[in-house]
């Protein structure tokens, strides 16, 4: 029997690079994908399968999945919509460009990559889809509006395509990481110095007290922060299990603010949630 074969997305660093070589490690057939030539090329040094795949693009989706049914003779077990970017900022100051490009990376994307495998998958009887998603994809924090909207659209997105795929052999599955170390808040810098005039802002007095530190200096782990290691045991699970589960909730911050989302009053919530 061949390798069962893996299509993720955003493989450079963190969540998809950690997954990537795990699946490897377990006899998977991965096909990495990076936005850049030059991460293709690192991955590729590293014995990976490593493909370029642009969100933005959708030439090079079609591209990438052309490649990957080329070298398994027309099939493609599963697909792991995991890149994603971040603007920060105060949702006042997020101009509509900036939430733009993190919706095209973030949802639009995604949805194109997944509305391209599913006949694939429905041809050969068989699929699973996985799309991760974020403690934010479940209640929201202050300086992330972007990336809080384009999770909480993908929550909406996954969870309605796999009530309409229950009568298909497709499993459409959700992993909501919380804070895991990864290259996000370091890949967002040049996102807010381009679209965000902060200077300029009313609240220009709280972006040097609390979101530049952030952005500029390293504050170290964040509390509860586990490494990617615990989002690739998720997703072993999610595409090994004969039953997977419909969402896997990944760190303890997740299951917190979900039971918190549900418990709690929407002003007790709010005055939580503030505090970053």
């Amino acid at each position: 029997m061949p390798p069962r074969s893996v299509l993720i997305t955003g493989s450079s660093s963190g969540i998809g690079y950690h997954a990537a070589h795990g699946l490897k490690a377990r006899g998977w057939r991965v096909f990495a994908t990076c936005r850049k030539p030059e991460d293709v090329a690192r991955l590729r040094a590293e014995g990976l399968e490593s493909l370029h795949l642009d969100y933005t693009d959708s030439r090079s989706l079609r591209a990438a999945l052309d490649t990957v049914l080329e070298a398994t003779g027309g099939t493609l077990d599963a697909l792991y919509n995991n890149g994603a970017i971040a603007l920060p900022g105060a949702c006042e100051d997020i101009p509509r460009a900036g939430l733009k490009k993190v919706f095209e990376t973030n949802l639009f994307g995604p949805h194109e990559m997944t509305r391209l495998t599913i006949p694939v998958m429905r041809s050969q009887g068989h699929g699973r889809i996985v799309n991760c998603s974020s403690v934010l994809g479940l209640v929201a924090a202050p300086w992330r509006a972007p990336y809080v909207a384009s999770k909480f659209a993908l929550e909406g997105l996954t969870d309605t395509l796999r009530i309409e795929m229950r009568d298909t052999p497709i499993h459409v599955i959700l992993l909501e990481p919380g804070p895991i170390t990864s290259r996000i808040r370091a890949n967002s810098v040049p996102l807010f110095e381009r679209h965000v005039d902060w200077e300029k802002s009313p609240r220009a007095d709280q972006y040097r007290d609390t979101l530049l530190k952030r952005l500029y200096r390293s504050p170290g782990r964040d509390r509860f922060e586990l490494g990617p290691e615990a989002t690739t045991r998720a997703l072993i699970h999610a595409l090994e299990s004969p039953r997977p589960r419909a969402r896997y909730r990944v760190t303890v911050p997740t299951t917190a603010m979900m039971l918190a989302r549900r418990l709690l009053p929407t002003a007790l919530l709010d005055r939580v949630l503030s505090l970053g």
